[in-house]
């Protein structure tokens, strides 16, 4: 399970640093149009990274408390977080549909999830 959660974080991360590349430079006479969406970009971006990134230590959590499935758990959050937060942001800023700020709060609540069942995995293994 934790060669997963590398793969995916090493796979989100590549993704992330690609999308921050193309709105910088691919994007720019997009938000020339509608610069109020350069800021969603770069925020989708951001979440996406350090998500990856806290996918890559979900892979560790997974080995040191491998006797719980609360670090699955983190895992699965994360991911499922990166795809709804990061995603939805993705698609409200290439469509111009509001709606679909309406599942950023998912997966804004899938993070904070995940964080949550990291601090609760820390406090049992005492």
């Amino acid at each position: 399970m934790s060669r997963t959660f590398i793969i995916l974080g090493a796979l989100f991360m590549f993704l992330g640093v690609g999308a921050g590349a193309f709105g910088a430079h691919g994007l720019s006479s997009y938000f020339a149009q509608f610069p109020e969406l350069e800021a969603t970009w770069e925020t989708a971006v951001s979440y996406q990274i350090y998500h990856a990134l806290s996918l890559l230590i979900t892979a560790f959590l997974v080995e040191k408390y491998g006797d719980s499935s609360l670090p699955k758990w983190v895992g699965y959050l994360f991911t499922a977080g990166i795809l709804l937060f990061s995603g939805s942001l993705y698609l409200l800023i290439f469509t111009r549909m509001g709606w679909f700020g309406a599942i950023t709060p998912l997966g804004g609540l899938a993070f904070l999830s995940g964080w949550l069942l990291i601090l609760i995995a820390a406090w049992r293994s005492r």
